[in-house]
């Protein structure tokens, strides 16, 4: 009989799957195979993932700079290279961070990188709860502004209502001066009626507990709401959010094959 780690190993997650993408070692076999099939379909999704940790970097860095000191990441993954806590402390020493992820063996890995960090740390949450994971993650004041960042997270709820719901719940939470930051998978890259998307949600639908929804440039934008405002230069394709020298190179070309949305906002006050 599998133990219970066993179990985890034969299980695809989307946390693991992401870092397979992005070239990182934290993931197990399940985890390839479920990706590779996903290239199988789309050979451009390596790159997408790129572009996706290019932005969460420029966004994370303008936040800091602008003086944003606490960091709520949910649907981390595993804080590999490049990911927020490094950019943050690196600009702000004393920024603090949590993670936030569904996989509980990306929660552990996770605070075995970030060990010896006490301003950082990572917890088990399901963004579709919200309030628990506001309740229970035990490092940042929430009485005080914090960067809220979803990224390529929120197209892994695929119902609306509770899509839109669960961001609605989190802006209330939140004192004005916070800032909510989403990337999120384009329906114009990957239409719902495209048969290669079809077949490369079907992976995540069979092989993990996470099937996909891409959504529109204006479905995006709702999640930002009547509360926040969108920084310059609002919704655009993830390359074109404040470019910045270094970035990957792989849709100079053409942004909009990127794939995913981008967005920053400025939650006002009530």
């Amino acid at each position: 009989m599998d133990g219970p780690n066993e179990t985890v190993r034969k299980a695809a997650t989307s946390a693991r799957m992401y870092d397979f993408y992005l070239g990182g070692a934290h993931n197990f076999a399940a985890d390839r195979q479920a990706a590779l099939k996903v290239i199988e379909q789309y050979p451009a999704v390596p790159a997408v993932a790129r572009a996706n940790r290019a932005f969460l970097g420029r966004a994370v860095r303008f936040l800091a700079d602008a003086g944003v000191r606490q960091f709520l990441d949910i649907g981390s993954g595993i804080p590999t290279v490049g990911n927020v806590h490094e950019i943050a402390q690196r600009a702000a020493p004393d920024a603090r961070v949590v993670y936030v992820d569904i996989d509980p063996v990306a929660v552990a890995e996770s605070r075995e990188l970030l060990h010896g960090n006490d301003r950082a740390t990572a917890i088990h949450g399901d963004l579709r709860d919200p309030k628990a994971i506001v309740a229970n993650q035990g490092l940042l004041d929430v009485t005080r502004p914090v960067a809220v960042v979803l990224a390529a997270v929120l197209h892994f709820v695929p119902d609306d209502t509770q899509a839109y719901g669960l961001v609605d719940e989190l802006l209330a939470v939140l004192p004005a001066g916070s800032h909510l930051v989403v990337s999120h998978g384009a329906a114009e890259t990957f239409g719902l009626g495209d048969e290669r998307t079809a077949a490369a949600r079907a992976v995540y639908t069979r092989q993990t507990s996470t099937a996909g929804k891409p959504r529109t440039k204006q479905e995006v934008e709702r999640f930002f709401g009547s509360r926040c405002a969108l920084v310059d230069p609002g919704v655009t394709w993830a390359p074109d959010w404040r470019p910045a020298a270094g970035d990957p190179t792989d849709f100079a070309y053409d942004t909009r094959r990127s794939g995913m949305w981008a967005a920053v906002g400025l939650v006002q006050a009530a």
